[in-house]
């Protein structure tokens, strides 16, 4: 079965509450959660501290680790700056808590976004509901690359921002010379 998105998945109204954002301690020794087969302290831990991902398929395996860690930080600092303000952070943090994580696989990468300035990367992200419900969603997730740093261009959320309008992101200059790739 095919659902939302794996940075958002809305919840049924009877379900909302307010809970704690709290992430979750990982040895650094341990497996990495997005399923590259090293070490959590090699593999995400780095860029979850602030290392700057070197190619857009990193960010997204370091994406998929901050949800089964909880770090809804990193999940938010890692997308498009003008996108940031209309997160639901309340939705992330609850979908994050309340799912268990069964697995990504990432079908396609582009290997040159190191040198680029946009990429995509096609993935497949598992999960189950507190109710054992399985689930799986396929997506070709866009990246950008603005100065050194790699960001999630969030398909919910689109910007009608004109090229001469001041940036969403609140930086003050035009959209044109901040956050549009």
């Amino acid at each position: 079965m095919i659902t939302s998105a794996l940075h958002f998945r809305p919840m049924p109204a009877r379900t909302q509450r307010t809970i704690q954002v709290i992430s979750m301690p990982l040895d650094p020794t341990a497996p990495c959660p997005c399923g590259d087969g090293q070490p959590y302290g090699i593999c995400c831990q780095p860029l979850h501290q602030g290392q700057p991902a070197v190619h857009a398929g990193r960010l997204m395996r370091s994406r998929y680790s901050a949800y089964v860690l909880g770090l809804i930080d990193y999940l938010v600092t890692t997308t498009l700056p003008a996108q940031q303000p209309l997160l639901d952070r309340q939705a992330m943090a609850q979908w994050s808590h309340d799912s268990q994580w069964l697995g990504l696989s990432v079908e396609q990468e582009d290997p040159a976004s190191a040198s680029a300035s946009r990429a995509q990367v096609t993935f497949t992200a598992r999960w189950a509901d507190p109710d054992g419900s399985q689930h799986s969603h396929r997506e070709c997730s866009d990246f950008c690359k603005l100065g050194e740093r790699w960001y999630f261009i969030d398909p919910n959320h689109p910007l009608d921002v004109g090229r001469n309008d001041p940036c969403p992101c609140g930086s003050g200059k035009k959209f044109k010379q901040c956050c549009r790739c």
